[in-house]
């Protein structure tokens, strides 16, 4: 008898093998009537959703009467392949009473509730058992651009394996509906505060030329210095003197991804007598790919890496706090600015003429108000990564037991 690796305690019936078109119905039901105007797709990581909310435009015609009808609790399946969903995705309506489908899809809901639990058939399409029965089927040249070649009927004779016991389903689905629940939530906070922490940089530095920010830490009225970025830094370099035998490099590709380390062995890159200590603090630009904005403040952990000529760092002159320009250089401006200072062709060919970067314009406050910047934007990263790393447990958990609870 197959079972799962992990079983509520008290289940011990036996799990039995479905073809799923014994247990499910194709739903072909025609908009005609125009019951809904609301256009869906289906997303691996939000479900069913509005066209709207999703791609932030409709990508559905304006005439959906020839559309499938959805209505709340059946299921679709979208044969559009991506590299979440490599065999397409499968999921049930949740968000919204009804809703309108290509013909693409294939939409079907559950016959007889008491033989198969909904939430069950839910959680069984967020692992990959699927796959297998998806694979079988598709027909040769499968992917005309990305969309799987199905036959509705062949798809209805794929099987799986669900436990007899219908208590026992209900169990899974429950178990999964509430992760599913707490990693949507925790989804959501990480969306809110990343959202927050975009908004508040538009609104806390100035913009368009002004002077002063549209939102201020309460007692600071004094306009923003401008002054040239060459005026408020220095060149900073601390070379090696004699080669390393192996060392930890830094790099950084984009302001976005941040700096990175690797370990190189002596002889397999540049020789280290080349190279230039890191320092922590520093202003530091990768020269290479500076029209991509790859630039960062350096933090404690990179003090001590190497970096070559191509990644010059620069120190803070009196006055300037560097955690502050941690947020300052996000400004798209000054992102433009290094692109234009970056002229040759594509990638590599493009070098950052570093007198011309240090020609840009900064406005900056005083230090104290410079420091309660820095801790407030400080406090939203560390906000961001605590629900990033909640979100990442939550999802390794849900992965695991997928894998264990299932057959």
């Amino acid at each position: 008898m197959k079972e799962p690796k992990l079983r509520f305690k008290g289940y011990t019936g036996e799990w039995v093998e479905k073809k799923l078109g014994d247990i499910v119905e194709r739903i072909t039901r025609k908009n005609q009537h125009l019951a809904s105007d609301l256009p869906l797709t289906i997303s691996a990581q939000y479900g069913l959703i509005d066209q709207n909310e999703f791609f932030e435009k409709r990508v559905a015609s304006k005439d959906v009467s020839g559309y499938y009808l959805i209505q709340k609790g059946e299921f679709a399946y979208n044969k559009s392949t991506s590299t979440e969903a490599p065999w397409g995705a499968i999921k049930r309506l949740d968000r919204y009473e009804n809703g309108v489908l290509s013909t693409l899809y294939i939409v079907f809901g559950i016959k007889d509730e008491e033989g198969i639990n909904s939430d069950y058939l839910v959680s069984y399409y967020d692992t990959e058992l699927w796959h297998k029965g998806i694979r079988a089927i598709a027909a040769e040249g499968a992917r005309n651009h990305g969309l799987l070649n199905i036959a509705p009927a062949d798809f209805f004779h794929t099987k799986l394996m669900v436990p007899k016991d219908i208590s026992e389903q209900e169990q899974i689905g429950k178990y999964f509906s509430v992760l599913n629940r707490l990693v949507i939530l925790y989804q959501r906070k990480f969306d809110e505060i990343k959202e927050l922490k975009k908004y508040m940089l538009q609104k806390m530095f100035p913009q368009n030329g002004e002077n002063v920010p549209v939102i201020r830490f309460g007692g600071f009225t004094d306009t923003w210095e401008q002054r040239k970025f060459g005026e408020l830094v220095e060149k900073y370099e601390d070379p090696v003197e004699t080669p390393i035998d192996g060392y930890m490099r830094l790099g950084i590709r984009s302001h976005a991804k941040g700096t990175f380390h690797s370990y190189v062995e002596a002889g397999k890159e540049l020789e280290t007598a080349k190279m230039f200590r890191v320092a922590e603090n520093k202003f530091i630009v990768n020269i290479t790919f500076g029209w991509e904005h790859a630039v960062a403040i350096t933090d404690k952990e990179d003090a001590g890496m190497l970096v070559s000529h191509r990644f010059p760092q620069y120190s803070f002159n009196e006055g300037m706090v560097p955690k502050f320009f941690r947020y300052l250089i996000l400004d798209e401006y000054f992102k433009h600015h290094l692109e234009l200072s970056s002229p040759g062709g594509a990638g590599r060919n493009r070098v950052l003429k570093l007198a011309d970067m240090l020609e840009y314009k900064m406005t900056f406050p005083t230090k104290e108000e410079q420091n309660k910047i820095a801790a407030y934007f400080d406090n939203l990263d560390h906000l961001i990564t605590l629900h990033q790393r909640k979100l990442e447990k939550l999802k390794s958990i849900k992965k695991s037991m997928l894998q264990k609870m299932f057959v």
